[in-house]
């Protein structure tokens, strides 16, 4: 008898080549016309709009300047278009990144900051080609939820001091209950024109969303602010005085200092920018693919925002991720593809080298209102309260998660959230688990009405040697606790016995060992054991662990395993149950 082959009649997966094939490949080959680029062109110039404050805000809140931002709009842009796995997604500065980078910017200045930004795009192309990707999405809900909240806290906080034009005497803390005691001692100073500027900053983007909603709020509100700002000569902090202004160029690439002694030292940040903008920007694309119904290749895209990373840092920019913001603003404008992205790039490039001079009447207190909504506008104030009324546990991981990233560090909230998320669905899983059997352990006390006594005053029990157990759900070392108590019992009492395993659709190695303890149990005491109901590859696992022919037998289903068993039962007790059966009959 010829023995099927386990691979024959499956397709084969993707290859290299496939899947690290550029979605800008995939658009061209599929047709790209004058249509096409009309539409990408549009959508571009829309997201620079968008893009040209929030790069300025997000790099002056991240304790770099707003040329910096500018750069990293400008590669991630393009870099990430040109080379990604999603049709829509937009690459940039992201607020996500504005505690982790200041932090960097603190602990080891702007080379320290550029060599990790470059570390870090390195570790995203390792990630990306490793194909690990797919494994980065798995990142539990509530830990989203809960880490881009406590984010908006933070960049909120950040943003007290430049709202309120306050003057502190000395650097402003990073800590959260650090920085609200220092900002406390300096309301008295509060300028009032700064508070008026960033009000109507604020006023005018929520209300330009509600009135006008397709208008560009932010660069309208950012262009009056600067207006109002020149022809008044307002006393305010601008960017041309604070910063000195906007190179009207790009800058040469060159490369930050490097030593082991740097590199060793700005590691741990590296790590956690690789790890937060390899979420990011997964989320991002996921946020697009649900628009469009698209579909983007993950580990194309970690790859994409790898060399972007690495190119911003090489060009002075700070990180680049995937924007969940300029991408949804994207997708809105009806872009047909990355070609939008990389003209959105392109565009933030022509309003450096033609209008920089007039970025230097931006007031900073204009930014800060900027970054202000982006920080409301971060809090899904909808999903936090679904997911505090769901359950207890789901409302544990967000609450966890938030407090954490507002008052430990970002890094640690995500590993504490999702080992917190993990623990939640190991419970869970292990509670669908189940153990059923025909005979259970002690029988429920029934009213004599209930108890069934065929005619003939014979009992219609089964052999009582034999016990059929059905094991329901994902049996996996969560529920191998309730499951192997029960299986010892059994072995303990029974010499035969029957798992049934049809309604298991997976076991791991800590289960299957479990099951070889009870095998082991039984046969030591001369007993038979028979499984049945077994898929392929949860059979492959068991022969892996032991548990083949004689040692166990094997049958399609619960009938056929007590029939062989009543095989090898004692003859007497077998011819007992075959003249039972013919009286029965």
């Amino acid at each position: 008898m010829k023995t099927a082959t386990p691979n024959k009649g499956r397709a084969t997966g993707p290859g290299f080549v496939e899947l690290f094939t550029p979605k800008l490949i995939t658009v061209l080959r599929e047709g790209y016309g004058l249509a096409q680029l009309r539409a990408d062109a549009i959508a571009g110039l829309t997201v620079a709009i968008v893009a040209l404050p929030l790069s300025m805000a997000i790099a002056i809140a991240s304790g770099a300047s707003p040329a910096q931002g500018l750069y990293t709009a400008i590669i991630g842009g393009i870099l990430v278009s040109l080379l990604g796995g999603s049709r829509f997604q937009i690459g940039g500065p992201a607020g996500a990144f504005i505690v982790l980078v200041a932090a960097t910017v603190q602990q080891h200045g702007m080379d320290g900051l550029l060599l990790a930004t470059i570390l870090a795009g390195g570790m995203l192309v390792l990630i990306g080609f490793l194909r690990l990707g797919t494994y980065i999405k798995f990142i539990p809900y509530p830990v989203t939820v809960g880490f881009t909240a406590g984010i908006a806290v933070i960049i909120f906080a950040s943003q007290i001091k430049d709202l309120l034009g306050l003057k502190l005497s000395g650097a402003e803390p990073g800590p959260l209950l650090e920085k609200l005691p220092v900002i406390w001692n300096a309301l008295p100073g509060t300028d009032v024109t700064t508070v008026v500027l960033s009000g109507l900053t604020i006023l005018i983007i929520v209300g330009l969303k509600h009135l006008r909603p397709h208008w560009p709020g932010m660069l309208i509100a950012v262009a009056c602010a600067a207006t109002a700002t020149a022809m008044l000569d307002l006393p305010v902090s601008t960017i041309g005085s604070v910063f000195g202004g906007i190179p009207g160029s790009l800058p040469v690439p060159s490369l930050p200092e490097i030593s082991v002694t740097k590199i060793q030292a700005v590691l741990p940040n590296a790590i956690a920018f690789a790890l937060l903008g390899a979420i990011e920007s997964l989320l991002s694309a996921v946020v697009a693919d649900g628009m469009t119904g698209r579909r983007h290749r993950s580990n194309c895209e970690l790859v994409a925002q790898g060399v972007a990373n690495v190119a911003s840092g090489l060009f002075g920019g700070i990180c680049v991720t995937g924007t969940i913001a300029r991408t949804a603003t994207n997708v809105r404008s009806k872009a047909h593809g990355p070609v939008a992205g990389i003209l959105h790039g392109v565009f933030l490039l022509l309003f450096i080298l033609i209008a920089a001079p007039l970025a230097s009447f931006i007031p900073l207190a204009c930014l800060a209102g900027v970054l202000a909504v982006v920080a409301w506008n971060m809090i899904e104030r909808h999903a936090i309260i679904t997911l505090l009324r769901s359950s207890r546990g789901d409302a544990a991981v967000l609450l966890t998660t938030l407090l954490l990233t507002v008052f430990r560090d970002l890094l640690e909230a995500i590993v504490v959230g999702f080992a917190l998320g993990s623990v939640l669905f190991i419970r869970r899983m292990s509670n669908i688990a189940d153990v059923e059997s025909d005979t259970p352990f002690v029988a429920e006390d029934r009213a004599d009405s209930q108890v069934s006594v065929p005619q003939d005053g014979t009992a219609l029990a089964g052999d009582p040697d034999i016990v059929v157990f059905r094991i329901s759900g994902v049996f996996f070392f969560g529920a191998t606790a309730a499951f192997g108590s029960v299986l010892d019992r059994i072995g303990d009492t029974r010499r035969a016995l029957v798992i049934d395993f049809s309604a298991v659709p997976f076991l791991d190695s800590t289960a299957a060992n479990t099951l070889a303890g009870l095998v082991q149990k039984v046969r030591g005491r001369g007993g038979n054991i028979v499984f049945c109901g077994t898929k392929h590859d949860i059979r492959r696992d068991l022969f892996v662990h032991g548990m083949k022919p004689p040692m166990v037998h094997y049958e399609a289903d619960i009938d056929q395993a007590v029939a062989w068993l009543n095989k090898r039962l004692d003859p007497v007790v077998t011819a007992k149950n075959e003249l039972t059966g013919k009286h029965h009959a």
